[in-house]
């Protein structure tokens, strides 16, 4: 098998940070998760998940950097195994069930686990893992708020087995391999020596328990996937980037623990008209040049409905006029911010005979005009 190149797949640098590894993470998990219908891929989102899982962690980090892929490959497929092995091949191991090692458990004893399979996990209930998909909403939306309906694959208990994946409690046993550990201890021999480490049990799954007779309902998962409708809450004020967290609507659990959570990140819509920027609005507002020479009141709209302002007379292209407390409200303070209006004064384009001989009037009664004493200024 290649060696797989897990910063590729995350789009990053060798020496990026845990933060970068993250934030790549997020972006291409809302892009290939299942339940997105746009652009989901099982299959690559898979890829993803399993190069965040190792370069995320310290440890496997190290092993992944040092070693590549074949760090974490099952034995028979490992690229170094056989002659080509540096650490001189044929080495064998025997543990407490009977069972054989490979490489990818030395690399466990050396840095805390090649794979996830090979962690030790507890055999209790375990919360599922958080997942994150994202919506787009209406400018609008955002600044008043909005409840969303939203149709999604879900994982709920079962209610038939409550869980546990059994037809009866009394198809529930303790798995007599681990004696309900949920996993095993394992000896190895190693270039240094004999180590020991703990796998997950294999005939429980790190469950702890066996089930003779399994639930029919869910076919021994514990959990029943459907489709649910999810009312998604939109606050006033949420700005682009932010994070609705819903409880238990995330990956289902182990053991009957509970879902994890659903993260939706909110994307906004673009106005027409309306440019955000935090909890202000800026608006472009274009006037009749008589109103600017003359003054005018007129209504603006804003978020908050149509308002009225003053234009004060004279007032030039480019200026900003502010309108205190019309913006959008603060997520969390409530406080609103304000509106601020950019003048555009529009030139006539077109003049009939009676308005170009008012407008030569109104020059030559103004004297020496702008134009004249800025060329004036300029030859001093």
């Amino acid at each position: 098998m290649a060696d797989k190149d897990l910063y590729a797949t995350l789009g990053i640098s060798k020496t990026a940070t845990k933060d970068e590894i993250k934030s790549a993470y997020r972006k291409l998990a809302k892009v290939y998760h299942p339940d997105n219908k746009e652009t989901g891929d099982e299959a690559k989102f898979k890829e993803v998940q399993e190069a965040y899982d190792i370069l995320y962690d310290d440890n496997k980090r190290a092993a992944y950097d040092q070693f590549g892929w074949a760090a974490f490959e099952q034995a028979g497929t490992n690229p170094g195994a056989g002659a080509g092995n540096p650490f001189g091949g044929g080495f064998s191991g025997f543990s407490s069930d009977g069972q054989g090692v490979n490489m990818d458990d030395i690399f466990s004893s050396f840095f805390g686990g090649g794979r996830r399979q090979s962690q030790r996990s507890s055999s209790g209930p375990m919360k599922g893992q958080d997942t994150f998909s994202s919506v787009t909403i209406d400018f609008m939306d955002a600044v008043t708020g909005k409840d969303l309906t939203l149709t999604m694959t879900a994982d709920d208990k079962c209610s038939a087995c409550n869980g546990t994946g059994a037809k009866s409690p009394n198809d529930i046993h303790t798995c007599s391999r681990c004696n309900g550990r949920g996993y095993v201890n394992v000896e190895q021999r190693t270039m240094f020596g004999t180590m020991q480490s703990q796998q997950v049990c294999p005939n429980c799954n790190g469950t702890g328990k066996v089930i003779t007779d399994k639930c029919s309902v869910c076919s021994g998962s514990g959990y029943v996937r459907h489709k649910v409708d999810q009312v998604l809450h939109i606050p006033v004020g949420i700005n682009e980037g932010q994070q609705i967290k819903v409880t238990g609507r995330g990956d289902r659990g182990r053991n009957g623990g509970p879902c994890g959570d659903l993260y939706v990140e909110i994307r906004i819509k673009k106005h027409p008209y309306f440019k955000r920027d935090g909890d202000d609005i800026h608006l472009d507002i274009p006037i009749d040049f008589y109103d600017a020479c003359m003054g005018a009141k007129i209504k603006v709209p804003t978020v908050n409905g149509e308002c009225t302002l003053n234009i004060p007379s004279g007032i030039q292209s480019g200026q900003v006029l502010r309108m205190k407390g019309e913006g959008i409200k603060n997520l969390r303070t409530k406080k609103p911010g304000d509106q601020y209006v950019h003048i555009n004064i529009q030139t006539p384009s077109s003049l009939d005979k009676k308005q170009k001989e008012a407008l030569k009037q109104f020059k030559d009664s103004s004297g020496e005009g702008s134009y004249d004493k800025f060329i004036k200024q300029f030859k001093k």
